[in-house]
């Protein structure tokens, strides 16, 4: 009977974030282990619900779940915390002789001390369980190096931005794994980097030089019967040492056939790096050109702080442009993240007049709070479960939150800073996109999966913020210098 270990340690790291991530925060969305992993991944549309599918299919392998932890994206990880949660897998990994260890990691995680997290995660894993076979599942943003393709037998990256498939990287993985610990399959691997750091605004696999260069990687696949490849992004804020995009291929006992493929996918996605370099409008701009669109919602998109980037949820230009527009229509702002204020709304109830002071309570560097007077239009326990088809059935957590309403303009206040990237945000805080004129949110790709059913225009905006599309503002230490966009 096979011996599976599986295991989570997930987070993108936003290098330029004043806000680092805690355990608080790991508590508050997944650190568990055991059966709580199965209780609480199941049925939904992740890794782990692929991992939880994969146990129940397979009664002959004896599965743990060990420690399995995740947290939304924003700065650095305290160091405590990653040696913390680090510590407990790798114990728990010792505990025992495996086979096989399934483990889904990011890829851009950083902690204060480990600008290269995940690379320190393989070693120790690696370090623990000897020669059993390792499966590896990343993100399509992870930051892919070299050292790390030494430390595992095989892995799979995500094939969709948005990312849709995680469900199916799981799996996919697993399936990979299984083979190999069967004798099936002898994986070997290469790693080939692209020469840029792109910014992931028009890395969408829907349409454009993603999209293309996935297609040639997949049609490789399937005429070279490849076991996989991989075309990771890489993320533009994960500022470490293997920062950039690259191109991983997995091959059936062929290592030669395994770096043709990946040079040559990486010659494809070289020759189209220059078309990810978009220019985005302005926050004005953009909601002149949303007020000017035909009839319907029409989304505008702050890229700069996307909470899936590693936004704080308290930059102030898209919300101040939207204020200074006065526009005679139904509009929506998602979000600010403000637990204080949150409470104070609480507290006074709903129908109450409320004063505040909107954003810029973090960073004001990125632009000062704006004044606002209103009324507290809703409550809620900030609970609620994905509808759309990004991580579909996933329970979120936001904290208590608040609806605050100025005539025609609706606010939503939150206690955690999480994108509202699907429709059961809304539905929590009884808003109908379908119904607004303007969608002025903090979000950016992701947020095109739930929505594009029910709003045709979105446009995206560039404004101050820890994830600006423009490299040139970004204090970038640790990433090669040749890399960076000029």
């Amino acid at each position: 009977m096979p011996r599976l270990a599986i295991a989570m340690f997930m987070h993108e790291g936003n290098a330029f974030s004043p806000v680092r991530a805690t355990a608080a925060q790991f508590r508050a969305d997944c650190w568990r282990e055991g059966p709580a992993v199965a209780e609480h991944y199941r049925g939904t549309r992740t890794e782990m619900g692929a991992a939880v599918d994969f146990v129940a299919a397979h009664p002959d392998w004896d599965s743990t779940f060990l420690t399995c932890a995740e947290c939304g994206p924003c700065g650095p990880l305290e160091d405590a915390c990653f040696d913390a949660i680090l510590g407990e897998i790798v114990a728990g990994l010792k505990s025992r002789r495996w086979d096989a260890v399934y483990l889904a990691l990011h890829g851009a995680m950083m902690s204060v001390r480990e600008p290269a997290a995940d690379l320190a995660i393989l070693r120790a894993v690696r370090g623990a369980i000897g020669s059993a076979r390792l499966g590896v599942s990343f993100d399509l943003h992870a930051n892919l190096g070299p050292p790390e393709l030494r430390l595992f037998d095989l892995a799979c990256v995500y094939k969709t931005h948005p990312h849709v498939d995680q469900y199916d990287t799981g799996a996919k993985t697993l399936a990979l794994l299984a083979r190999c610990v069967a004798g099936a399959i002898r994986p070997v691997g290469a790693l080939v980097k692209v020469p840029a750091i792109l910014p992931s605004a028009n890395m969408r696999t829907t349409d454009g030089p993603m999209a293309e260069t996935l297609a040639i990687a997949q049609e490789l696949e399937r005429r070279e019967g490849l076991l996989d490849i991989s075309v990771a992004g890489g993320f533009a804020y994960g500022d470490s040492p293997f920062a950039g995009a690259s191109v991983m291929v997995h091959a059936d006992g062929d290592p030669k056939l395994a770096e043709r493929a990946a040079n040559d996918v990486a010659a494809a996605l070289t020759a189209r790096v220059p078309r990810f370099y978009v220019s985005l409008p302005g926050p004005e701009e953009g909601i002149a050109r949303a007020l000017k669109a035909p009839p319907g919602p029409v989304a505008v998109l702050e890229n700069a702080d996307n909470p899936g980037s590693g936004g704080i949820g308290d930059t102030t230009g898209l919300f101040r442009a939207l204020v200074g527009a006065r526009p005679d229509a139904p509009c929506v702002f998602a979000f600010f993240c403000d637990p204080d204020l949150a409470e104070r709304a609480r507290q006074a109830g709903v129908g109450a007049r409320i004063e505040a002071r909107l954003g810029g309570r973090i960073a004001p560097g990125f632009g000062p709070p704006v004044e606002f007077s209103g009324l507290v239009e809703r409550l809620t326990d900030g609970r609620y479960r994905n509808t759309g088809p990004m991580g579909q059935g996933a329970w979120n957590a936001l904290g208590p939150t608040c609806v605050l309403a100025d005539g025609k303009l609706r606010i939503v206040v939150t206690s955690s800073c999480q994108s509202p990237n699907d429709p059961g945000f809304f539905q929590l805080h009884g808003i109908d996109v379908t119904r607004q004129r303007l969608v002025c949110v903090k979000a950016k790709n992701h947020f095109r999966a739930g929505f594009r059913p029910l709003i045709a225009t979105m446009i995206d905006v560039d404004t101050p913020g820890p994830a600006s599309i423009d490299q040139r503002n970004l204090p970038f230490r640790h990433a090669p210098a040749h890399l960076r966009r000029a």
